[in-house]
């Protein structure tokens, strides 16, 4: 009887076993990437801006980049326009550093402004937060007018600040109508600001809610002010 009964658990533990290796083996493997060093790029990633050249950027409406470079960044040239990448993009895992004039000028939203645009319409803010009072949804690490940062982990002016990004872009029926909103988790200077935020809709529009849109690219913003950018890359999701 013992014999009989310790039959039956070994095979249905071998049913079990044989189970879970066929639902294991309908996974992928998953493939392989090499990390970078420090903030370098993933060997799977986009390398947007390098230090070298505006390649992969063009102005926001046709016409020649105005913004310069300087010392491996890019730097706003106040009033010369909005850059976006020449790809456009989906979900994806973004890194930026960016860094506000070391000498003060202004305050609130004309200190170090710029922004970030996910698919042109979902804007992260940039700005010199660093002991600097404005509107809590309109300070760094904020989705404008959409959420405050958690925390403020602006460093002082004129150092530079990184922001790591995942976004999953919002998901459209075969109807156009809206199935998933845009998401957004960031890590500013290796900190948590926001925790997988579901966006309300486009930044300057948002009492309209979603308009159908497929990838698109991303755009850095000439808020007149002299903000820098440096070591962009992105991995598309």
């Amino acid at each position: 009887m013992k014999k009989l009964i310790f039959l039956c658990v070994l095979g249905c533990l071998s049913a079990v076993y044989s189970v879970g290796q066929t639902q294991r083996q309908a996974f992928e493997e998953p493939k392989v990437v090499t990390p970078g060093i420090g903030a370098a790029a993933p060997s799977d990633a986009i390398v947007l801006f390098d230090g070298k050249d505006f390649s992969q950027w063009e102005k926001v409406g046709g016409g020649e980049i105005k913004w310069k470079i300087d010392d491996g960044a890019m730097v706003v040239t106040e009033r010369t326009g909005n850059i976006q990448t020449k790809k456009s993009f989906g979900d994806c895992q973004l890194h930026i550093e960016w860094r506000t004039p070391a000498v003060v000028k202004g305050d609130g939203q004309n200190r170090g402004n710029s922004g970030i645009f996910f698919q042109k319409k979902y804007e992260l803010q940039v700005l010199d937060s660093y002991d600097n009072k404005t509107y809590f949804d309109g300070q760094a690490g904020s989705v404008y007018t959409q959420n405050p940062p958690l925390v403020n982990v602006c460093r002082k002016p004129g150092e530079w600040q990184t922001y790591d990004v995942v976004y999953m872009a919002p998901k459209f029926n075969a109807e156009g109508k809206l199935e998933s909103p845009a998401r957004i988790t960031v890590f500013q200077n290796g900190v948590l600001v926001q925790n997988n935020f579901t966006i309300k809709g486009t930044t300057y529009d948002k009492t309209t809610g979603y308009v159908l849109h497929n990838k698109l690219p991303l755009e850095l913003q000439d808020h007149d002010n002299p903000t820098a950018f440096r070591n962009i890359w992105i991995r598309e999701l």
